[in-house]
């Protein structure tokens, strides 16, 4: 009888664990294996860095999170990952859920990392902050127009307001942490408002939502701030603003990328060692910086790109409430029409 899809991945990683012992040339040197949803830019820089400090090789494979996820499903006991790391609480909830991390006790961590971007149960780490924030045309929209996330469901904005898509996890988890703070009616309140002033259909990525509000078909726009960045960098002169909204509330919806150890981690204590290095001043303005985000450790400045966008309030909630409510807040927009 041929072998399941699922019996033939947990083999081939058995395969590959069992090479990356013997090909060392050394069976003293540690290997660390990462399943990363960040792109090979963004991490194999600090990777390099800790093998050259350390010793310790770091070797990754890339995926969107959902994908590996399974692939930790499907390995089981045979994974070759030490480290899941990925982008949005919600992919961190699922891996949780799903029971593919163990838990990791570390004073390190702990100090390093704030109470409100890590698991309550330890299970995982913020590693870098996003802000999911508005943005603006600055060529016919005054900032003093704009204040809330809550504002934009105003009929004053019809026509005039461009989203991306429901079905990213971004936009999932800033519903949800609305729903934590505002309650489920008054959310959906909002979302249905958001969905009667849009200027055209929501757009796949906030690259086009932001494209869109420079070609004149709307004038704002709620994206993650390193959008904005990526932007910005290739034109300084883009006629874009990010505005922070709450200010006299809540604040600005953050979220984070981060990681934990899986369940089945061959090299726990180096995989912890090198999560306790990302998360050190050492590391960290580099792990932001690199995709223009903000460090989790709040003893580290971000980027002097970051900075020159001001200061704002975030909002203190735990993240990790947006993860809890991420299934209700996708039924939420799925109620209120926003596709």
């Amino acid at each position: 009888m041929p072998a399941s899809p699922v019996r033939l991945i947990a083999l081939l990683s058995a395969l590959l664990f069992i090479a990356g012992c013997s090909d060392s040339g050394d069976s003293e040197r540690k290997v660390i294996t990462v399943y990363s949803e960040r792109a090979e830019h963004l991490i194999k820089p600090l990777f390099d860095r800790y093998t050259e400090e350390t010793g310790v090789e770091v070797r990754y494979i890339t995926d969107n999170a959902g994908a590996l996820i399974q692939r930790l499903k499907a390995e089981g006991p045979n994974t070759p990952a030490d480290i899941l790391l990925t982008v949005d609480v919600g992919n961190l909830w699922q891996a949780e859920n799903e029971e593919v991390l163990r838990p990791l006790e570390s004073s390190v961590l702990a100090r390093n990392v704030p109470a409100h971007l890590r698991s309550d149960t330890q299970h995982w780490y913020g590693l870098s902050v996003r802000a999911r924030t508005l943005v603006y045309s600055s060529e016919r929209l005054d900032p003093s127009e704009l204040s809330t996330y809550e504002d934009l469901a105003d009929p004053k904005w019809q026509g005039r307001l461009c989203l991306r898509t429901s079905r990213k996890v971004y936009n999932q988890s800033l519903v949800a942490s609305m729903i934590e703070r505002l309650g489920e009616e008054r959310t959906e309140e909002i979302v249905r408002g958001w969905v009667d002033n849009l200027a055209t259909q929501p757009y796949s990525n906030d690259n086009a939502t932001m494209e869109a509000i420079i070609a004149g078909q709307c004038d704002v726009a709620i994206v993650n701030t390193y959008y904005f960045g990526r932007l910005q960098r290739n034109n300084p002169d883009i006629p874009l603003a990010l505005f922070w909204p709450n200010q006299g509330d809540r604040g600005v919806h953050i979220n984070v990328s981060g990681a934990g150890l899986t369940r089945h981690a061959k090299q726990p204590e180096a995989a912890q060692a090198l999560l306790e290095w990302l998360s050190s001043p050492a590391a960290q303005r580099d792990f932001a910086g690199l995709n223009q985000e903000y460090p989790a450790n709040s003893s580290v400045e971000p980027s002097e790109e970051v900075q020159a966008w001001g200061d704002f309030i975030p909002d203190d909630m735990n993240v990790e409430a947006a993860g809890q409510r991420q299934a209700q807040a996708i039924r939420l927009m799925d109620r209120a029409g926003y596709r």
